[in-house]
């Protein structure tokens, strides 16, 4: 968990420099630095779910060319 944590501040972090740096404001900086790590979250979610959907049809599609050597 530690980790994790660690990894979202300096996600923050580089979104609001990132920001800032191009814009010169710290408002603009902290509302990125806010809504793109939870957009981000919600993308992930969505991505994991596509890998597992992917995953899953590659292991039936092996066992089901296993059977069919058997």
């Amino acid at each position: 968990m530690t980790k994790t944590l660690t990894f979202a501040i300096l996600h923050m972090s580089v979104a609001f420099s990132v920001v800032y740096l191009m814009t010169g404001s710290a408002m603009a900086g902290g509302l990125v630095a806010l809504i793109e790590p939870a957009c981000n979250t919600v993308a992930y979610h969505f991505h994991e779910k596509v890998w597992a959907r992917r995953e899953a049809r590659r292991r039936e599609q092996a066992s089901g060319l296993a059977v069919g050597h058997a």
